[in-house]
């Protein structure tokens, strides 16, 4: 149902997306990513890495790496994905917030919510 591709999104060394390979209905479950979750002051050791601009808040007192596809869903701020965090199973889990269809592009508001337009850490900076 996802396959990686190359994305015209993203500039970095792998240009690497999510992508649909079959039509997808609003509100499927497209993937669950297990976590790793670590406390955030641990999260000073990541930030020296690539994996900083990877990680997910996770509850108040923890930061995530995702494993899967998780960390490879790229950012829009008008998505046709969301995530749900999933405390129970340990897993973010990825939905179509609207019809996407095969050969789309799967794309997630890193914000964490659809309509939050607040300007990405590395558009700070």
């Amino acid at each position: 149902m996802i396959e990686i591709k190359t994305s015209t999104l993203s500039d970095g060394e792998f240009n690497r997306g999510v992508f649909a390979t079959k039509d997808i209905a609003k509100g499927y479950l497209i993937h669950e990513a297990p976590v790793i979750s670590y406390p955030n002051e641990q999260h000073v050791h990541i930030e020296k890495t690539l994996l900083a601009d990877y990680a997910f808040e996770y509850g108040i007192n923890h930061t995530a790496i995702l494993l899967g596809y998780g960390m490879l869903f790229n950012h829009s701020y008008h998505p046709n994905a969301i995530y749900e965090i999933n405390f129970d199973n340990h897993t973010f889990e990825f939905y179509a917030y609207k019809d996407i269809k095969a050969g789309e592009e799967i794309l997630i508001n890193y914000n964490g919510e659809v309509d939050d337009q607040e300007p990405l850490w590395f558009d700070k900076k």
